[in-house]
């Protein structure tokens, strides 16, 4: 091979390689601003999204995993949305058939994003906004004595949150024995087979996404969890 050959070789590989990462780039982009309602009564309606990348919302794929496999657990459920961001699984729910669904969140212009989205999807009369932060509203909605059939969490990536959440929610139950916890969650931050009174049932990857579902654990239960990639 001469040095000229080379040089194209090593030129189009390299050519190739930055297409990818664009061409990945922006997909994710496009994904990001055209979030939509997958399945349901509002099935198809586009949401508000955030103009900054502060907010991380769940893609659509990942979306469509987490309902997928819940399955008919949605219906007819009261859904609590933990780190509710702009509203985006809470909202899914409640065109999924759930009886009401209540959004937990701190952040300003995430509020105002998820009383778009729920205005403009006629849900406001099946929901509730709790402006504060998760750990002070668990706290709160165990003294409301309120208990959640389902329970959607999708905290920001490597920040600890997920540990502190389960030790919250532990002496807080807000939530029975056959309740479910879904939590969104990246590959660098794996979540063990029982952790701070919940058993993993079922896990689901998505590239660096992971998705976990966990139910209370009961008093000497073996669970055996499905992982799948």
């Amino acid at each position: 091979m001469t040095k000229i050959q080379n040089f194209k070789q090593n030129l189009f590989g390299y050519l190739g390689l930055e297409l990818g990462i664009y061409l990945e780039f922006g997909i994710w982009l496009l994904e990001f601003n055209l979030m939509r309602i997958i399945s349901g009564t509002s099935k198809g309606r586009r949401l508000a999204t955030p103009k900054s990348h502060d907010l991380r919302p769940t893609s659509d794929r990942v979306k469509e995993s987490i309902f997928n496999i819940l399955g008919d657990e949605v219906e007819g459920k009261v859904v609590l949305d933990l780190f509710a961001g702009t509203g985006n699984l809470g909202i899914e729910a409640l065109s999924r058939g759930a009886n009401k669904a209540l959004f937990v969140e701190k952040g300003r212009q995430a509020i105002r994003l998820i009383q778009r989205n729920l205005s403009q999807c006629g849900m406001k009369g099946r929901s509730e906004i709790l402006p504060k932060d998760v750990n002070r509203a668990i706290g709160i909605l165990n003294q409301r004595g309120q208990s959640f059939d389902l329970i959607l969490m999708d905290p920001p990536y490597e920040k600890g949150l997920i540990q502190k959440t389960l030790m919250k929610l532990r002496s807080h139950r807000i939530y029975h024995g056959d309740s479910i916890l879904v939590i969104e969650h990246d590959r660098r931050e794996p979540i063990p087979e029982t952790v701070e009174g919940w058993n993993l049932i079922r896990q689901r990857g998505i590239g660096d996404t992971v998705i976990s579902f966990l139910m209370p654990r009961q008093e000497n239960s073996v669970t055996k969890t499905g992982a799948e990639s």
